[in-house]
């Protein structure tokens, strides 16, 4: 059994012992935690009594379950709950903000398989809590040091669908061209593997007039096939994609804050590109503008900045698009939260992951598959090109992954410290791990510590695949050197 306790949330399998899983006392006591910290994160607001926190699940078989606990842990600790039911995390997280709640909690495990489940939390403003608030959370939660309210003090419940107001908004937003992806006709096939992606993203296709085949639709939590969204993982949409000689296939892990295509051919699009893809059609547009009404980049893209971010495992691909359109590149350590932190400092105008995660905060400051999916028909109708053709408009990257094992974990920092002496003459970043950049060959490589074991992490990436696992490669063999010595 596994009890993962990190930035992203606590998640575990579900079963067996307290603190060996997910188990029902270690909800309740995070939960607690999770309340007695909000006066901490923000005030009550004037005129009311109690706190708020909205409460949304995926379709997981254990989804219940858990929501029963939370619930009845905020109710047991004075909060008023709105239960959002079968949500995704961007609409949980849209929720808070339409609710004016003081956080939010969401009941997903992400991409993890059906026997896993997590709470990630959220504050007032439907984000992600940094490191700070989440160790304060832990760190009470360990105590075990209890005192919930008394009979007369106990929160309430009510329950409200936030989906139509989550996309309401998403098809009002300035960037998302509703006549034009009507126009364009589009025929696509989802692949919503069981989840509350079966609910969502074919009420946002119809509402943009896009004839939807949806794939895995039964909302029951029990996962077709491995739920992360990658090409290994996406055989039986591709092939639907080929059947049904659609316009492009969409795969979206269980709680719909990830996105993938498929191409019109059945061949990935990649998901390193889906943030790429959009960051171009944004860029172009505010470059358009500019020109048009004869402004700066700046003017064009306010009240953002022309910045784009991402991690440091992710892509070149969105710097160089970025920085064709005139737009300044910025990257965080990996994790949502560093994202969205360097993304508010910079007033970007676009961020995400590589993982297929987009943000836009124009919307909300979150990953969102409904954002990505409308912006990127946006520029698909606008652009009347076949997928397989937009694809070949961006550079050429290849990522591999890799790792090293070790027996001590403290020789993790010996290696990375390592690293930075034998490529000291190239462009390096340790604020996450160490990343190496070799600008000529536009290529990199990236050097992480795992959380949870004695494991590095290992992102390369260069034009081609063969020239990003010779990266890959000659880090690991100089590692190999010092776990020998």
């Amino acid at each position: 059994m596994s009890l993962i306790k990190s930035i992203s949330g606590i998640r575990g399998t579900i079963g067996g012992k307290p603190g060996d899983g997910l188990s029902p006392i270690d909800i309740v006591k995070f939960t607690y935690a999770y309340c007695a910290t909000l006066p901490s994160r923000k005030a009550k607001e004037e005129g009311r009594s109690r706190y708020k926190v909205v409460v949304g699940r995926d379709a997981r078989m254990s989804g219940e379950m858990v929501e029963n606990l939370v619930v009845g842990t905020l109710i047991s600790c004075g909060v008023d709950v709105i239960k959002a039911g079968l949500a995704s995390t961007p609409t949980t997280e849209m929720a808070v903000i339409l609710s004016g709640a003081d956080g939010g909690i969401i009941i997903t495990a992400s991409h993890n398989p059906k026997q896993w489940n997590a709470l990630k939390l959220l504050n007032s403003k439907g984000e992600f809590l940094t490191a700070a608030e989440g160790k304060e959370i832990l760190d009470l939660a360990e105590k075990e040091d209890f005192d919930f309210a008394a009979v007369e003090d106990l929160g309430s419940v009510s329950e409200h669908d936030f989906t139509d107001e989550h996309l309401d908004a998403v098809l009002s937003l300035e960037a998302v061209d509703v006549p034009a992806v009507k126009a364009a006709g589009f025929k696509v096939v989802v692949d919503a593997i069981n989840s509350v992606g079966a609910v969502i993203m074919p009420k946002l296709l119809e509402r943009l007039g896009v004839e939807c085949i949806t794939l895995n639709s039964e909302v029951t939590g029990n996962f077709s096939h491995n739920p992360e969204p990658l090409p290994k993982n996406l055989a039986e949409l591709s092939e639907k994609v080929r059947e049904e000689k659609a316009d492009l296939g969409i795969s979206v892990d269980p709680d719909v804050d990830r996105l993938a295509f498929i191409c019109e051919d059945g061949e990935p699009f990649v998901e390193e590109y889906t943030l790429v893809s959009i960051a171009e059609y944004l860029f172009a547009r505010a470059e358009e503008k500019a020109a048009r009404e004869g402004v700066s980049l700046e003017e064009a893209t306010s009240p953002y900045k022309p910045v784009s971010v991402s991690n440091l495992s992710s892509s070149r691909a969105l710097r160089d698009v970025t920085e064709r359109h005139g737009g300044r590149y910025m990257a965080s350590a990996v994790g949502e939260v560093n994202v969205t932190t360097l993304m508010h400092k910079e007033k970007a105008l676009i961020g995400g992951e590589g993982n297929g995660g987009v943000i836009y905060p124009a919307i909300h400051s979150g990953r969102d598959a409904m954002v990505g999916t409308a912006l990127f028909l946006s520029d698909l109708a606008h652009r009347k090109l076949k997928v397989s053709e937009l694809k070949k408009t961006y550079p050429e990257y290849h990522i591999a992954k890799n790792r090293i094992e070790l027996s001590d974990s403290a020789l993790i920092d010996k290696i990375l410290e390592a690293m930075k002496n034998e490529y000291a003459d190239e462009d390096i970043n340790d604020i996450d791990g160490v990343k190496i950049s070799f600008e000529q060959k536009r290529s990199w490589v990236h050097l992480r510590r795992s959380n949870t074991e004695p494991i590095i992490r290992i992102y390369s990436e260069a034009p081609t695949a063969a020239e990003a696992e010779k990266l890959a490669a000659d880090v690991i063999a100089i590692a190999d050197r010092i776990i020998g010595s």
